[in-house]
């Protein structure tokens, strides 16, 4: 089984792929990327904020935030005691064998997760999302739980691109819709190294 077999979107993306040759092009107007496949782990409790710290990881400090991780990846604080975790293979595997500790859920993540970006973002975030991200301080790490096209999503705003997670159930829903606005802004699916780096 191919690992594009295993995304909730593994569908929508096989028949919306542009070509490679296409994809820096789109790209540069609004590229939509399908990155259901990064290692996650959540969990959630009492406990979770600490039992990250003796895992190494960087807890961010305030709900609704987020930080980068060293090696790559990222940890997600969705609310007082609950996290999401991405990042290298290796790191979510160690976080999913580790013991518990008092106070601390596992949170099963089975999320569509997509990265837009490019020159006509905001005008499709304009088109499908009911919060303004601009007068966000992005220097803070902004999360926000909110709806796009009717679809509760987990968004991390960026200067130029926009994280997105949902249920996967949604996923290829979402993906159709914001890949058909993307199509009239002159973008289109993409793979994710086709996307500039952050």
């Amino acid at each position: 089984m191919s690992a594009l077999a295993l995304s909730p979107l593994a569908d929508a993306v096989a028949a919306s792929l542009l070509p490679p040759a296409a994809q820096p092009a789109a790209a540069a107007r609004l590229g939509l990327a399908d990155l259901s496949l990064t290692p996650r782990h959540g969990c959630k409790g009492p406990g979770a904020a600490d039992w990250l710290a003796a895992h190494g990881l960087p807890v961010p400090a305030a709900p609704n935030s987020w930080l980068a991780l060293d090696g790559g990846g990222l940890i997600a604080r969705l609310g007082l005691t609950e996290f999401l975790v991405e990042g290298p293979a290796a790191l979510i595997a160690g976080l999913m064998a580790a013991p518990r500790g008092p106070g601390v859920y596992p949170v099963l993540r089975q999320d569509a997760a997509l990265l837009l970006a490019g020159s006509q973002l905001d005008a499709l975030l304009r088109q499908t999302c009911n919060v303004n991200f601009r007068p966000l301080d992005l220097a803070a790490r902004p999360l926000l739980l909110t709806n796009m096209v009717g679809v509760a999503v987990v968004a991390l705003p960026g200067p130029d691109r926009c994280r997105l997670w949902c249920d996967g159930s949604y996923g290829p829903y979402l993906w159709d819709t914001l890949l058909g606005i993307a199509v009239e802004l002159g973008g289109g699916a993409v793979a994710a190294s086709a996307l500039p780096s952050p």
